[in-house]
């Protein structure tokens, strides 16, 4: 990236090339204070190139062909994956999941509760869909 370049097409060009399409306002701490990073990310977001998944979580955007509004380019569940291992919070199986993934039950776990050890209490979602979690005991 040639230097001289703005905040904001840095930023672009970093998410561009990220193999992660989730970011949080850390992942740009070498290029500038949060309250710049915030503006851009908060101009991207109204550039639809990115949507807003939680406080200070963007996930790169793609235009729904049913809506043509941006939606995040993962599902929720991944994306709270990618948070919770940014923050290096462990998420374990649930008690349901262990049951269907051994066969105890033909119920499939609905994927929007994630159990989790540690403290965590950032909300995920995008429109009425968000994660919620449990705690391991």
């Amino acid at each position: 990236m040639p230097i001289g370049q703005t905040l904001e097409k840095r930023i672009q060009y970093r998410i561009k090339r990220s193999k992660s399409p989730v970011f949080m306002l850390a992942d740009f701490d070498d290029l500038s204070d949060r309250n710049q990073v915030g503006r851009v990310l908060r101009k991207l977001v109204k550039k639809n190139l990115l949507v807003k998944a939680g406080q200070g979580v963007y996930v790169r955007a793609i235009i729904s062909e049913l809506t043509d509004e941006p939606i995040p380019e993962k599902d929720i569940r991944s994306i709270a994956l990618d948070v919770l291992k940014k923050c290096k919070v462990s998420v374990v199986l649930s008690d349901y999941e262990k049951l269907y993934a051994n066969g105890k039950t033909t119920q499939i776990p609905t994927g929007n509760c994630l159990t989790i050890k540690g403290r965590f209490s950032r909300k995920i979602g995008f429109g009425n869909i968000s994660v919620s979690y449990a705690h391991a005991h």
